[in-house]
C-alpha cells in the first residue's frame, strides 16, 4: 500500500528519493517524508501530497548521499505530520520506514513505556524503531543484530528500511507479508517497494523474500540473512521494466492511458500461449501441473476486488466450458472461515500487483491443506508469483492507475486459456467448438480497438449523468461480473454509489431504487440464452421510469429502442463477451470523474497494492 524508496552511494540522495517517491503516488498515501543522513539523522515530513513535502523542503538542507522516503497510507494514527515517516529513535540516533502493520505493537509499546520510552505518534512503526533502539542499546549489539532480534519478537507484515547516524556508510532492509526490492549499481544501492523507483537507475535488483533482512553498504557490499540468522545468497535478476511505460505517454491520467493499452495488454498475455495455426494452447508455467487441474475434483480461486470479479468470469469459464465445479471467494473471508479443501482440490489465486495480503494468506492456507495453488498475476518476482507451486503472469505491464483496467482484461484472457486447455484435455468440449474458441479469443485484441472507437460517444453520454448520486448494473451470465465490475470502477473514481445486480434479482428489492433519477447500466449483448430474458428487465426499468444505458452487440435495434443511450460493441463468441462488454463500463466512469473533478489516477482513501489485512 504504501511506497518505499532508499538510496546509499555516491550521488545525491534527496533528487532520487523525490522522483522515487513521485513514481510511487500511484499506490495511494496520505503523507510523505524523507530522512537524510549528513553528520545527523535530518527528517522531513508533511501529510499530504509529494508536491506538499517538496515545497516544505524547499530551504532545508537535504544534502546526503544516504536517504530513504516514503509515502504513507494510514493505519495507526490520523494523516498528519507527526504520524508521517520516516520516523525515529527517541535519541534521534536511528530512522525507520515501514509499509504493513505490526499485530502486537500495543503490547511492545507497553513493555517500552515502561522502561521510559517516550513516543510522538500514534504509530506501530515508531514503536518498532524504538524497539531496536533499546535492543542494540541493552544488548550491546550491532544494528543488524538488533534488528534481527527485534524482528523475532514482531507479529504482522513489514517491509522496512533503516539507517543511523553511528552507521553512515550502511542502510538496512528487511520484509515479510510486504514486497521490497533492492536495485544494485555501481557502488550504490536502491531499495524499494517495487521496481518503479529503481528503474530508471539499474536493471539490477534482488527480491527479497520473506523474513530476510538485506544489509547494504557503500563499498557495494551486499549481505542477506534471515531472522534465524541463516546466510542467504542474494539472486540477481535482471528487470523487464521499461522507464516510458511509467510515463502518462500523452494522456490525460494513467487510467485513460491503460484503458487504451488493452488491445496491447491483451495480445501480450496471449502472445506465444496461443497458437491459432495449429489450433493449441501451451502454457508454460502450468505443464508440470497441468494434469492435476484436469483431474480437479473442485476449483477454488481466491482474489480481492477486481481480480474477484476476474474470478466470477473464471467460474463461468471452468463450469461452462470445462465442467468443474468452482467456488469464487474473497480470500479475506476463505483464509478465516476454516474451508474445507482436499488434496487433489485446485486453488487458483488471482492478484494484479502478487501482493495482496489476504491472497497470500489463503495461498498459505490451501498449501497448509495440501491444495495445488496457481499464481495469475501481474508482476515478476511478486510474491504470489514465488509462494505458488505455478502460475502465468499476466503480461499487461505495470498498472498505475489505482482503478485497475488493463489487469482485469488480461486476468481473464489467462483465465479463458487456462479453461480452454483444461475444457479441451478433459473432452468436455468438442475439437471444433475449441478450434472456434481459440480463432476467437485471437481476434479479441482488434475487437476492442472497436469498443475504444467509442469514446467520444460515452463522453457524451457521461455528461448526461455527472451528477447522478446512484447508479444500477445489471448483467446476466457472463455478463454478470461485469456489472459488478462497472459499478466498483463508478465508486472508485467517481464517488458515486453504485451496485451491480444479476439482472434477475432487480425484483428482490433494487427495483424499489428505481424512479426517473435512476441510471440503470444494463449489459445486455446477444449470445447467450438471457438475451430475451434482459430484454424484459429493461421492460421493468422502463416501465419505472429508469434511465437505461444499455451496452448491446452490434446491429442491435430491439434494445436500441428501449434505451435512452446504448453503445455497441462487436459481436463475440458468449464466454468472450467480458473482455469486450467492460470497456464502455471502464470508460464510463472515468469520464464521469473527470466531469466530476475527481483525481482519477489516485482516488481517496485506496491504494492500488493492499498489503495489509
Amino acid at each position: 500500500m504504501c511506497g518505499i524508496v532508499g538510496y546509499i552511494g555516491k550521488k545525491q540522495a534527496f533528487p532520487i528519493l523525490i522522483a522515487g517517491l513521485h513514481r510511487l503516488e500511484y499506490r495511494g498515501y496520505d503523507s510523505a517524508g524523507v530522512a537524510l543522513l549528513n553528520g545527523g539523522v535530518k527528517i522531513y515530513k508533511k501529510a499530504g501530497k509529494v508536491s506538499a513535502l517538496q515545497e516544505f523542503c524547499h530551504d532545508k538542507d537535504t544534502s546526503g548521499t544516504v536517504g530513504m522516503g516514503h509515502t504513507r497510507w494510514a493505519t495507526h494514527g490520523v494523516p498528519n505530520d507527526t504520524n508521517a515517516h520516516p520516523h525515529a529513535s527517541e535519541n534521534s540516533r536511528l530512522a525507520i520506514i515501514h509499509n504493513g502493520i505490526i499485530e502486537n505493537y500495543a503490547a511492545l509499546k507497553e513493555e517500552l513505556l515502561q522502561r521510559g520510552h517516550h513516543f510522538q505518534s500514534e504509530t506501530d512503526t515508531e514503536v518498532l524503531i524504538h524497539l531496536i533502539d533499546d535492543i542494540q542499546h541493552n544488548e550491546s549489539v550491532d544494528l543488524p543484530e538488533a534488528v534481527r532480534i527485534a524482528l523475532n519478537e514482531v507479529v504482522g507484515a513489514y517491509a522496512i528500511v533503516i539507517l543511523s547516524k553511528d552507521d553512515p556508510d550502511m542502510i538496512i532492509g528487511a520484509r515479510k507479508g510486504s514486497p521490497l526490492v533492492i536495485g544494485i549499481g555501481d557502488k550504490e544501492f536502491f531499495v524499494a517497494s517495487d521496481a518503479t523507483p529503481i528503474v530508471e537507475h539499474t536493471k539490477n535488483v534482488v527480491y527479497l523474500n520473506d523474513e530476510e533482512i538485506a544489509v547494504m553498504k557503500r563499498d557495494g557490499d551486499l549481505s542477506i540473512k534471515t531472522i534465524g540468522n541463516v546466510a542467504r545468497t542474494p539472486y540477481i535478476q535482471e528487470l523487464e521494466l521499461k522507464l516510458e511505460m511509467l510515463e502518462k505517454g500523452g494522456y490525460d491520467h494513467f487510467m485513460l492511458k491503460e484503458i487504451y493499452e488493452q488491445p496491447n495488454s491483451i495480445r501480450d498475455s496471449l502472445r506465444g500461449r496461443l497458437n491459432t495455426y495449429i489450433g493449441k494452447i501451451k502454457l508454460g508455467g502450468f505443464s508440470e501441473y497441468e494434469q492435476r487441474l484436469v483431474n480437479a475434483k473442485n476449483l477454488r480461486m481466491v482474489a480481492c476486488g477486481t481480480s474477484w470479479h476476474a474470478g466470477i468470469v473464471g467460474e463461468y469459464l471452468f463450469e461452462d466450458l470445462a465442467r468443474i465445479p468452482v467456488e469464487v471467494e474473497y480470500a479475506s473471508e476463505f483464509r478465516y472461515r476454516n474451508p474445507i479443501i482436499n488434496a487433489d482440490d485446485m486453488v487458483i489465486a488471482i492478484s494484479q500487483s502478487g501482493e495482496t495480503a489476504d491472497t497470500l494468506a489463503a495461498i498459505q492456507l490451501a498449501k497448509q491443506k495440501g491444495a495445488t495453488v496457481f499464481g495469475v498475476c501481474n508482476v515478476v518476482g511478486s510474491s504470489i508469483a514465488r509462494s505458488t507451486h505455478a502460475g502465468c503472469f499476466t503480461h499487461a505491464g505495470p498498472e498505475i492507475g489505482v482503478a485497475s483496467t488493463k489487469a482485469f482484461t488480461a486476468q481473464v484472457a489467462v483465465l479463458t486459456m487456462l479453461a480452454l486447455l483444461t475444457a479441451h484435455k478433459r473432452g468436455t468440449i468438442t475439437q471444433s467448438r475449441y478450434h472456434q474458441l481459440i480463432n476467437e479469443l485471437d481476434a479479441i485484441p482488434e475487437k476492442v480497438k472497436e469498443v475504444l472507437r467509442t469514446n467520444e460517444q460515452i463522453k457524451y453520454i457521461s455528461d448526461f449523468f455527472k451528477d447522478a448520486r446512484n447508479f444500477l448494473y445489471l448483467g446476466r451470465g457472463y455478463n454478470f461480473p461485469v456489472a459488478l465490475e462497472g459499478a466498483l470502477k463508478m465508486k472508485e473514481i467517481s464517488y458515486i454509489h453504485a451496485e451491480g445486480y444479476p439482472a434477475a434479482e432487480m425484483k428482490h428489492g433494487p427495483i424499489a431504487l428505481i424512479d426517473d433519477e435512476m441510471p440503470v447500466v444494463v449489459v445486455a449483448t446477444k449470445g447467450g440464452p438471457s438475451y430475451d430474458k434482459i430484454i424484459s428487465n429493461i421492460q421493468e426499468v422502463k416501465a419505472r421510469k429508469g434511465r437505461i444505458i444499455a451496452i448491446v452487440t452490434k446491429g442491435d435495434n430491439v434494445i436500441r429502442d428501449l434505451a435512452e443511450f446504448t453503445i455497441e460493441i462487436p459481436e463475440t463468441e458468449e464466454p468472450l463477451t467480458p473482455m469486450l462488454s467492460v470497456v464502455p463500463l471502464q470508460l464510463l466512469a472515468y469520464h464521469i470523474a473527470v466531469m466530476r473533478g475527481c483525481n482519477v489516477d489516485q482516488p481517496r482513501n485506496l491504494a492500488k497494492s493492499v498489503t495489509v489485512e
